[in-house]
């Protein structure tokens, strides 16, 4: 997991996605990078605005790295991973965990939803059955 201090700057956090991320590139063969496609609420403005710079060096790592990225709405990713495009956080804490056998849901939430993210994209990108479906 990639982390960066909330005392950094800006530019100093996403400086820290790029290095984390290209880190792991470098180290493992990556196929896809799975990305949540950005949305964002009207009363939050600022946190799309923040989440599409991060997005950004995330697509820029990837590009570097020459790993393609796919962008998967949140709804497609819970339609694929539950079968119901308006899943609670706990119900996809559940599927993650059912299906990568885990002993617990991943937490906290974000977690699982990264985890499912990337199970999303995984099933997509390997099952053109899935692919029609969501």
């Amino acid at each position: 997991m990639i982390k960066s201090r909330r005392s950094d700057t800006l530019p100093e956090r996403l400086q820290e996605i790029h290095v984390g991320l290209s880190e792991v590139f470098a180290a493992h063969p990556v196929d896809l990078m799975a990305v949540e496609q950005l949305f964002s609420h009207y009363d939050r403005p600022r946190t799309a605005i923040l989440m599409g710079h991060a997005r950004g060096v995330i697509c820029l790592a990837a590009a570097t790295a020459g790993v393609p990225v796919e962008h998967y709405e949140p709804t497609r990713v819970k339609k694929v991973m539950t079968g119901n495009g308006r899943a609670p956080k706990s119900q996809m804490q559940l599927a993650v965990k059912m299906q990568l056998n885990l002993q617990s849901a991943p937490e906290p939430d974000d977690v699982a939803d990264a985890m499912a993210i990337c199970l999303c994209g995984h099933y997509l990108a390997n099952n053109p059955i899935d692919q029609a479906l969501a």
